[in-house]
């Protein structure tokens, strides 16, 4: 367990990490102003007031991994007319964080994204961050095939398109159910957030409340220099 002794990542290659609320924190209020827009778009898209519009939302979330897969399937949503809405999100609440910058750098072997959301929105918030240069790929909702996680396609197909090999894998993620997947698979899987302690799924091997400190002490492969 983090926060014990340094988590042991000796076996890892591929470090695979979800974006939105794992790479940078909850509390930083991108995800709410996210949802917020999310919120708008299923009451333009169905004409329901907000409540009932915000309970689609997650119903569809709870359902598919994805409000959009709902959008998708019920009512036809173009995908990209649905990313488009994110173009302008504005990013100045997500504070670059150096420590982080640091601890990802030292990992060796690839580091790929693995989002439900768009690769431009990954690459906006990476290049935000200052650390678009330390991923190697990003594995978005679109090279999914639009099957969100937890869907173990989505893992099926990551892993067919960058020859990902689970048992040298860790992926990070703060969703707890999108790590069953990964640990069925063989991945070793960490959760990330202020929730994660209180986590007992015994599909999670490493729990964290942020990325950086349980990166920095890590235990990790030496590499030849």
């Amino acid at each position: 367990m983090s926060g014990e002794s340094p988590a042991d990542f000796r076996h890892v290659e591929t470090w695979l990490f979800d974006l939105d609320n794992t790479i940078y924190p909850l509390d930083c209020g991108l995800g709410l102003e996210i949802e917020r827009r999310i919120t708008d778009y299923v009451m333009r898209v169905t004409g329901l007031p907000r409540e009932k519009a915000f309970a689609e939302q997650k119903r569809w979330l709870a359902d598919h991994g994805l409000s959009l897969t709902g959008l998708m399937i019920e009512h036809g949503v173009d995908p990209q007319d649905f990313h488009a809405q994110f173009a302008d999100l504005s990013l100045e609440c997500v504070a670059r964080d150096e420590p982080l910058k640091a601890a990802l750098a030292r990992l060796p072997g690839r580091r790929l994204i693995f989002t439900n959301a768009s690769a431009r929105h990954a690459r906006r918030v990476a290049a935000h961050l200052g650390i678009d240069a330390l991923f190697d790929e990003i594995f978005d909702i679109d090279a999914a095939g639009f099957t969100p996680k937890p869907h173990p396609d989505a893992f099926a197909r990551l892993v067919a398109a960058h020859g990902v090999e689970p048992d040298a894998t860790a992926f990070f993620e703060d969703a707890e159910r999108n790590l069953e997947p990964a640990a069925a698979l063989g991945m070793t899987t960490v959760l990330v957030g202020d929730h994660a302690q209180a986590s007992t799924a015994p599909f999670v091997h490493h729990r964290t409340a942020r990325l950086a400190p349980l990166l920095a002490a890590a235990r990790v492969k030496e590499t030849p220099r």
